[in-house]
């Protein structure tokens, strides 16, 4: 894509990735290969800091909920938003994960710190 030269500024010192998609579109569901590879595995990221969000538009088909992506996608934690239906259950799921990154980043903050006084 033309924005591929931006994607190291965009990844420099990130702690998570959030990928949104469109379960209805065959393609999405090829990108978010892309996506993952690129901006999680190549990191590295751990899979606990990414988080998959199947973004169903109001009004679309419902049956996308039993979406079953393929490894390694399969690992990510997925969340299913409708924003017409669920907000409140979506913004929970955010809250949550924004709670594991953070912990994360104190976790490997702490281990720096011990390493520096040992």
């Amino acid at each position: 894509s033309r924005f591929e030269t931006c994607w190291p500024a965009l990844m420099k010192d990130s702690h998570g990735v959030i990928i949104i998609f469109n379960p209805e579109l065959p393609s999405h569901l090829k990108e978010i290969e892309m996506w993952y590879s690129c901006f999680v595995q190549q990191q590295p990221l751990l899979d606990s800091q990414c988080l998959l969000v199947a973004h169903h538009k109001p009004g679309s088909a419902g049956d996308t909920e039993n979406l079953s992506l393929a490894y390694p996608l399969s690992k990510l934690k997925l969340i299913h938003s409708n924003l017409e239906e669920d907000p409140e259950d979506v913004r929970m799921e955010f809250i949550k994960y924004f709670r594991s990154i953070i912990t994360i980043i104190n976790e490997s903050r702490e281990r720096e710190e011990m390493s520096i006084i040992s």
